[in-house]
């Protein structure tokens, strides 16, 4: 790992942490304040609902403008909405910072993976740089809660009192701050010249080539049996009996596990081949759907919740690899929105539907037709592999006006 690597990945922990943070913060003190669980449930489905709009026009602006100029307006936007939560720690100020920290997080997200995918040589090291890359969500998601919490619970702790939560409020608005000191000396890439003439490209017509629609299939596909996951243990856990904290442990060493095989796959990447991981994640995935279910006891749940996690996060970084080998360099900010849109939207309505189908099947039901779909998908996976560049590099797909 490169200096400058290192750099944007801490980057990136600050930023989301802010983001993480301020999910776990603010429905806590909305649910202290009285409001409803289906109030808090809307608060929580604006950090992903921003970023469903402002992903295409995000991986447009990184495509014109390269990566410091998303960054600063990024910081702004996440300084903004969790500054005006100390300020004003009310339910409909806390939806704003939800909106606000949320988008920016997507923004930030697109900007950096496009300027690191595009600073990558070759197929080795697109595998490599995105493996390091995967790490820095999953120590965010556990610097900004972890250290909200703490706050929260030791600062001001007198009943009633609002100085906790604004503490932690106070802390999420300054870690954005740190990741704008970390790229603001980063080497910004030549920008890449679209071919002039003919239509103006749309983001839509990436859907048409055939390798695009598979892949955005594919990572639709896992991103859901994530969502599945995150969704469907606590209700399973609770019927049978299990603890909150052991739930939250179990739950805990999925994330554990997808961060380990993530720090793995640099060192091994050499004799990786995207389509190849994602095939055998669909295929493992769906068996461990399969049995999951079957499993009554908290150490078995927690035994397929490290193996899910191992098989899902290894996904991530092949899905960026391709991506940026098949997708033309001009538009990989496009690219990158696309996918960010469709991960986002699925994680505002699938807990929706997973819901609906929990009490029409049972949560067993959910895993096994949701393994089986997945395990069904993995032909798409499959096909991956007829579609790769032979040169391993980027910009594998014409748009539709060039030769």
């Amino acid at each position: 790992m490169t200096p400058e690597l290192a750099r944007l990945i801490l980057a990136q922990i600050c930023l989301h942490a802010c983001m993480a943070g301020t999910r776990m913060a603010a429905p806590l003190l909305a649910l202290r304040e009285g409001y409803s669980p289906a109030a808090v449930g809307v608060l929580l489905a604006l950090f992903a609902l921003t970023q469903v709009f402002l992903a295409l026009p995000a991986g447009r602006f990184a495509d014109r403008h390269g990566l410091r100029k998303p960054i600063s307006y990024s910081v702004f936007a996440a300084v903004l909405g969790a500054g005006a939560a100390v300020a004003f720690p009310v339910f409909p100020v806390l939806c704003l910072a939800a909106l606000l920290t949320g988008g920016a997080t997507g923004a930030a997200v697109i900007s950096l993976q496009r300027h690191v995918g595009r600073a990558a040589v070759g197929a080795l090291e697109l595998r490599q740089v995105f493996s390091w890359l995967a790490i820095g969500p999953a120590v965010s998601n556990f610097i900004g809660p972890f250290s909200a919490g703490l706050l929260i619970d030791h600062v001001g702790a007198m009943p009633g009192s609002t100085s906790g939560y604004r503490a932690a409020f106070l802390l999420m608005a300054i870690l954005p701050m740190a990741s704008w000191f970390l790229v603001r000396k980063t080497r910004e890439l030549p920008p890449v010249i679209a071919a002039s003439g003919g239509p103006q490209p749309r983001a839509w017509d990436l859907l048409r080539q055939a390798t695009f629609r598979r892949l955005m299939l594919v990572n639709w596909f896992l991103s859901s049996c994530w969502d599945v996951h995150t969704f469907v243990v606590p209700v399973l856990g609770f019927e049978r009996g299990i603890s909150a904290s052991v739930i939250g442990t179990i739950l805990g060493s999925f994330a554990v596990a997808a961060a380990l095989i993530r720090m793995v796959m640099p060192l091994v990447a050499a004799h990786l081949r995207e389509w190849k991981v994602l095939a055998v994640s669909m295929l493992a995935t769906a068996v461990l759907f399969g049995i999951y279910p079957l499993m009554h006891s908290a150490v078995g749940m927690g035994l397929c919740s490290i193996l899910l996690g191992l098989a899902l996060g290894m996904v991530q970084p092949m899905v960026m690899s391709m991506l940026h080998q098949i997708t033309p360099e001009a538009r990989h900010g496009e690219a990158l929105g696309l996918r960010l849109m469709a991960i986002n939207a699925s994680s505002v309505v699938m807990p929706m539907l997973f819901g609906t189908a929990g009490a029409l099947v049972g949560i067993a039901g959910v895993f096994w037709t949701t393994g089986m779909m997945v395990g069904a998908g993995s032909r798409a996976a499959w096909l991956l592999k007829d579609c790769m560049p032979a040169h391993g590099g980027h910009g594998g797909l014409k748009d539709d006006k060039s030769p």
